[in-house]
């Protein structure tokens, strides 16, 4: 990989979205899912007439109209994140502490200069002063990476997240709760079985990311490192960590809620995601497809239903986009404004491209309320360790988080399977 080409940053901030900008973005993708409509209607039509099946032109129109949404709604969330963006700030601390901890780092990133970041670190009794260890970011930096994380990762947009201050957190969790029984006025009170608890352990993990950056570059003053250095860093991070949450396995990564054991939800057992069956492998069932999405969305106790939703990737999506009930409406709405999701029978939809496509046996389609089924931990604080010697003239800034995940409450999210059991 050419380094040069990968470490150029912006000089100044790019001008902000107008909200005449993101209006149109809006306006536009509502024209297009008008046209893929019309469309899939047409082709609905074919099916319907049985003239020999689908004229082929009608389902390239169909899937090249699906393929402009999917890009005009990834336009329209990135001008809604760019305006939407929150000024940068050190809540909890006072301005003086903040402006020092940045000039200091800025100090430290620029010239390799530690003796301020000593001072700090050292005057708040820090356990990790050691620069073998890296350095915390100042509170502006941190704060700008874990929002953006929260923007771009889509598990963690809704998941529950927990920050903690060491490697591993315990959660117990009462699997049942405390059994109760009805008696007569002058009958006796026998015993009652406790609840059952079961302890649950997320460690966190370690993620990196090592930009580099020439000397000169550092030199410009005109370039806002914190700016600069969460850019370089965020997107690495929730590309990996997204993945992690959908399908890890747990080495060394948080365990996707993928990766744990599934049942069949007529047999679901604590431990173990419920899963729903389309009866056909790798697709929806030829007739009534839309009962395996009802059967889903009651398969979930009320009490997670008014906070689930969907989790699937853009692919998946674009074949339910196609589904209509049996009064002829879609399924599938788009969103009632810019800055919200498009909702599937009015739960909203969560576009996770480590969701795995449609195959024989594939969960593909995930629905739950996942702040109460699926816990991110992280760690506090973002480290940086400059490193000016590994790669010269490179000056190369070894970035790491710790974070951790894995489900929480077995009951709060169920799986669609693609396929006959």
């Amino acid at each position: 990989m050419n380094l040069a080409n990968s470490i150029a940053p912006e000089t100044k901030a790019a001008e902000p979205p107008t909200s005449l900008d993101v209006v149109n973005a809006f306006d536009e993708f509502m024209s297009a899912f008008e046209s893929f409509k019309d469309s899939n209607d047409e082709r609905l039509g074919q099916i319907e007439r049985r003239i020999g099946g689908t004229d082929v032109v009608t389902e390239e129109k169909v899937a090249r109209i699906s393929l402009a949404l999917d890009r005009q709604k990834e336009t329209l969330d990135r001008l809604v994140l760019k305006n939407r963006r929150p000024a940068l700030g050190g809540a909890g601390r006072s301005a003086v502490d903040v402006s020092e901890h940045k000039a200091a780092f800025e100090a430290y990133v620029r010239h390799g200069d530690m003796a301020g970041l000593k001072r700090l670190e050292a005057k708040a009794m820090s356990a990790s002063a050691d620069a073998d260890g890296g350095y915390l970011v100042p509170v502006e930096t941190a704060s700008e990476i874990d929002s953006r994380l929260a923007a771009i990762s889509p598990i963690r947009s809704i998941a529950q997240v927990r920050q903690v201050s060491t490697n591993l957190y315990r959660k117990p969790f009462a699997t049942s709760g405390t059994v109760v029984g009805w008696v007569g006025e002058t009958e006796s009170r026998p015993q009652t079985d406790t609840p059952t608890l079961v302890d649950l352990e997320f460690p966190v993990m370690e993620l990196y990311a090592m930009p580099a950056a020439t000397q000169t570059l550092l030199d410009d003053s005109a370039v806002d490192l914190d700016q600069w250095l969460a850019s370089e860093v965020d997107v690495a991070f929730a590309e990996q960590e997204g993945a992690a949450f959908v399908s890890g396995d747990g080495n060394k990564k948080p365990k996707g809620f993928l990766s744990y054991p599934t049942v069949d939800e007529s047999a679901w057992a604590w431990g173990s995601l419920g899963t729903i069956s389309t009866g056909a492998a790798g697709e929806f069932a030829a007739s009534n497809a839309s009962d395996v999405l009802v059967d889903a969305i009651y398969a979930l106790k009320a009490g997670y239903r008014q906070n689930a939703n969907w989790v699937m990737n853009r692919k998946v999506q674009a074949e339910i986009r196609k589904l209509k009930d049996a009064d002829g409406n879609y399924l599938w709405s788009p969103p009632s404004t810019a800055d919200a999701r498009a909702t599937l029978m009015n739960f909203p939809i969560v576009e996770a491209e480590d969701m795995p496509d449609l195959a024989a046996g594939s969960s593909s389609v995930a629905f739950g309320d996942f702040s109460r089924g699926y816990l991110i931990v992280d760690r506090l604080g973002v480290r940086v360790l400059r490193d000016p010697y590994s790669q010269k003239p490179y000056v190369l800034f070894y970035t790491t988080k710790r974070v951790g995940g894995g489900v929480l409450d077995f009951d709060a999210i169920k799986l669609i399977r693609f396929g006959t059991v």
